[in-house]
Order: structure tokens, then sequence, then C-alpha cells
């Protein structure tokens, strides 16, 4: 698969949800995994498209995983000319004594998740970024929205274009629209590497499980995937169920 259907891709999603304005300068979250490291390599040629005059950076947060292969990352980034910043922390240490106190004796992902964001979007604004990049692509979006439904009572997902209050800053997510199918066929054919997963809870987490069970969905549904997705842009409220209480109205009936 050639790059252009991921800059495609990352056209559409820019042209449909704004997600990059001239002047811009753009931090991209590169974990060192398949879905950053193209995103950091289409962004690049991104910018040789007219109007689309911004900044690109690269940053890693190193966790602190002995085992995690940094010079594959900064040898492609530097053969490439993708700006690349690491930023090292003590995230490990903290990680490996919660999970010590914990009755589970595994990371907690969620504060894994909370720390690498926090010190992600800090080096951003030190860097002078204006958005942060996340490589998320249309499978994690229903993923997320299956989980949010069975894990947390709620219908969502996150949005292609996000405002963090917190940090003044806005979350991006250009390759929205793509297949991890896609993602995964261009990052074969074009020579872009992925550094192997450490984690220690790799495989093991609710979102594999969801993509587990959705696999065997789509094998019996082939069609399941697209209508997916086309539900998270076509909500209709209307099918779902409402309080009387203050309404007024009754649903129409067929």
């Amino acid at each position: 698969m050639k790059i252009q259907t991921i800059l495609r891709g990352i056209r559409q999603a820019d042209k449909r949800f704004g997600l990059i304005q001239p002047g811009d300068k753009i931090a991209v979250a590169l974990s060192g995994g398949k879905d950053s490291m193209l995103l950091l390599t289409a962004l690049r040629q991104y910018q040789k498209f007219p109007h689309t005059d911004f900044e690109l950076v690269g940053i890693h947060v190193d966790v602190g995983f002995e085992e995690f292969d940094h010079d594959l990352m900064t040898e492609y980034c530097r053969k490439n000319d993708l700006p690349l910043h690491i930023e090292k922390t003590r995230i490990f240490p903290i990680l490996q004594l919660e999970k010590n106190r914990g009755t589970q004796g595994q990371i907690q992902c969620s504060l894994c998740s909370k720390l690498k964001k926090g010190v992600l979007f800090e080096t951003a604004k030190k860097l002078g970024c204006s958005k942060v990049a996340f490589g998320h692509h249309a499978d994690d979006a229903i993923e997320t929205f299956f989980m949010n439904m069975i894990h947390g009572s709620k219908a969502a997902t996150f949005q292609p274009l996000q405002y963090m209050s917190r940090m003044q800053m806005d979350l991006i997510r250009p390759m929205v629209l793509l297949r991890e199918s896609e993602i995964i066929q261009a990052c074969q054919d074009n020579g872009i590497p992925s550094v192997r997963r450490v984690c220690p809870n790799d495989g093991f987490t609710q979102r594999q499980s969801i993509k587990d069970d959705l696999e065997l969905v789509y094998r019996k549904y082939p069609m399941a995937r697209d209508n997916f997705l086309t539900v998270l842009s076509n909500w209709d409220e209307s099918g779902f169920w409402h309080d009387a209480a203050g309404s007024g109205n009754r649903p129409d009936q067929d």
C-alpha cells in the first residue's frame, strides 16, 4: 500500500474535522508502535501539501522500560529527517511501587496513561507546540465505543478534535478514518518499523479483550465494521430512551 492512501485518509479527516491550521506546531505522541511511527512519517509528507503550513516534532515519553529499543526509533527518525524529542522520566519505578501496594499485583494501566499524558503535554508546551497528535485509528474508536458501553454505561468514543482545558491545548487524531489493516499494510510496504512492546500488561487489557471479541463479530458479520464506524458520526438520539418528566412528549409510534 502506498503512503498516499494514508495521506488521503489524513487529508479527509483534516478537512472534515478541522484538525490542522496554518501556523500550528504539532507534537506527535511517539510510542514507537506502528500507529505513531506511521503518523509521524505521514505528517512529515503532509507538510508538503498546499495550505498545510505547520511545524512538526515527535515526542517520546521514556517510561523507563529497560528492554525498549530506542535505537530503532531514533535511527529511523534520523534517516528520514523526522524531528524527535525523547523525554526521560521515572514513571516505571512509580508504577512498580503502586503495583507492590495494590492487591492485583499488576501495573495500573490507568495510572501509567495518566502519568505519560501529563509528561507528554507538559513537554509539548515546553517545545512551543499548539497541538498534540495521537495515532488512534477507526478500529480504536470502535473499540473505545464498546468499552464505554460495557464498562462505563455510556455510548461514547473519543473525538477527532478535543480541547484539553487543563493543558490549554488541542488533541487531534489525524488517522481516525483509517483502518488498522491499512496502517499495518502501509508500514509493511514502506519499511516503517515498530518497536517491540515491552509493557508486561500487553495483551491482557480490557481493550485487547474487546478487540478479540469484535474480530469474532466481524467474521460472522463482515459489514459490521463499516456500520459501527458510521454509527459514530450518524448518531440519532431519538433511538434511545428518554425520561418522560419534563419532556411533555411521547415518541412517535409506527
